[in-house]
């Protein structure tokens, strides 16, 4: 075990816990957030889908060791109310069914839109390529990002 600092939604925690815990235990067990979801824990699925400095990335893969000094987001840290331009474009276009896949398949959106304010479809469907959705809401998907693209 090892004590670590780090930045999670603009606070600093400091968690004790063995080096190679990937940070997707830490959020949910230690800080009990809880909106990050365990899907495959092979970095496969997408469901477990944060911002780490900004880019996408499978928290069930990546160690609390390589996270020190960067500043993680998640969908709790999205947005105060919900209000983020994908959230929003969600709600619209009435994207959830079961809703378990949709905090990762956000967070990505959110990367891309970030770094990409007006994707065409070939780059829509390349970054949320991986995120899998069990209900098959991609075509929702798909037209909810183009959507917050225009609020972006």
């Amino acid at each position: 075990m090892a004590l670590f600092d780090i930045n999670v939604n603009g606070q600093t925690h400091q968690v004790d816990v063995d080096s190679d815990t990937p940070i997707l235990w830490v959020l949910r067990d230690n800080l009990k957030l809880l909106g990050t979801k365990f899907g495959c824990g092979i970095a496969h699925c997408g469901v477990c889908t944060i911002h780490l400095d900004g880019d996408a990335v499978r928290s069930c893969s990546y160690p609390i060791s390589a996270v020190e000094n960067k500043k993680i987001v998640t969908i709790e840290g999205l947005s105060e109310n919900g209000d983020h331009p994908v959230q929003k474009a969600w709600i619209e276009h009435d994207v959830p069914q079961c809703g378990y896949c949709q905090a990762g398949q956000i967070m990505t959106a959110s990367s891309l839109l970030a770094q990409n304010s007006n994707p065409t479809d070939d780059e829509i469907r390349r970054a949320m390529n991986g995120n899998l959705c069990r209900c098959a809401t991609y075509t929702r998907i798909n037209r909810a990002i183009k959507t917050a693209s225009k609020e972006m």
